[in-house]
């Protein structure tokens, strides 16, 4: 019981120093087609609860992020049903999507 508390103890600790690395430019795409965020195409996708977030697929890799208004809240417009993305969110990358 020892070796997996152990175990479990160093495990937890080599992911929370994992995270205190050096910190990237987040608006750059790292991955086989390199290339600034801003040139890929975003859709919408609806959540459960009916609120938008941006989505974007760039083959492999994919971001979403929840879209606010400018004071900082959801924005729920009711432009699709709940869990449906809308929108050429898989244009902008010649990478096809594996899924």
């Amino acid at each position: 019981m020892k070796v997996v508390k152990l175990t479990f103890t160093l495990c937890a600790t080599a992911l929370f120093l994992a995270g205190c690395g050096d910190k990237k430019n987040k608006t750059v795409d790292r991955g086989f087609d390199t290339k600034h965020l801003s040139t890929l195409q975003a859709g919408i996708w609806i959540d459960p609860n009916g609120c938008d977030h941006w989505i974007i697929d760039d083959g492999i890799e994919g971001y979403l992020s929840q879209r606010l208004d400018k004071y900082g809240k959801p924005v729920c417009s009711g432009t699709a049903p709940p869990t449906i993305a809308t929108g050429p969110f898989k244009s902008g990358s010649p990478v096809p999507d594996p899924i």
